[in-house]
């Protein structure tokens, strides 16, 4: 069974005030910290690129869990690897771009974690072919690249058909996720849960870490108890 992890999104912090953000979070007890990367091209939306994650490596001593929004993470995956990434995650929709396990594999080879994720829309099975070399999988619970979305709880299901694809890695969920929406994502299986205005919105960060924590612990264990299955 994997640990819960909270991964407060960086987007949703103060951009002015990066360092004391990471170093207030970090403080809070999160497990990982959460980077955006969109390009303008996969999702319409511009954020950073490999020499911000440089600077927030400097800053930060947890995990860069790096989701990359782009169209062609062949070209840059070295980049953001580079710049410090602990977890790397490209998106399934752009597979057929280039060789998705050939990339997936030389992460793998430079000591990062490798993820995949998908759409809300995208059929579970698209991940089929790349499973055995994947570390994460990365559910999008809204359409990625949009701010101001709800949780979309038909994704759910998606997480327990990875486990009954075989699946045995983490499975990170995004976008929505707050103190009324985790323990049903925690509920299917989810272990990591990406959340960033319900941590950086909070007036006391720590206590809402701690209580997201508690709140899919305990959803977790009432799963395992009930015997189905996920988070193994």
């Amino acid at each position: 069974m994997h640990p819960v992890r909270i991964a407060p999104s960086l987007l949703a912090s103060d951009f002015s005030n990066l360092r004391a953000e990471i170093e207030s979070i970090e403080r809070a007890g999160c497990d990982l910290l959460h980077l955006d990367v969109m390009d303008g091209h996969f999702v319409p939306n511009l954020t950073f690129g490999p020499l911000v994650v440089e600077a927030i490596k400097r800053c930060a001593s947890k995990p860069l869990d790096t989701h990359l929004m782009i169209a062609d993470p062949w070209k840059y995956a070295d980049a953001f690897l580079d710049a410090g990434s602990d977890w790397l995650t490209f998106h399934v929709e752009v597979a057929g771009r280039g060789d998705a396990l050939e990339l997936l594999r030389h992460i793998r080879a430079r000591g990062c974690k490798a993820g995949l994720s998908l759409q809300p829309d995208t059929p579970v099975e698209r991940l089929q072919p790349f499973l055995a070399e994947v570390d994460l999988v990365l559910v999008m619970s809204v359409v990625a690249g949009f701010g101001g979305q709800k949780f979309r709880a038909g994704v759910l299901p998606k997480v327990q058909a990875l486990r009954d694809m075989g699946f045995a890695g983490e499975i990170s969920m995004d976008g929505g996720i707050g103190p009324e929406t985790i323990a049903e994502s925690a509920a299917a299986g989810t272990n990591v849960f990406v959340a960033g205005t319900a941590v950086f919105g909070a007036e006391d960060r720590a206590a809402r870490i701690d209580h997201l924590r508690q709140v899919a612990e305990k959803a977790s264990l009432a799963r395992d108890r009930g015997g189905k299955g996920g988070g193994r």
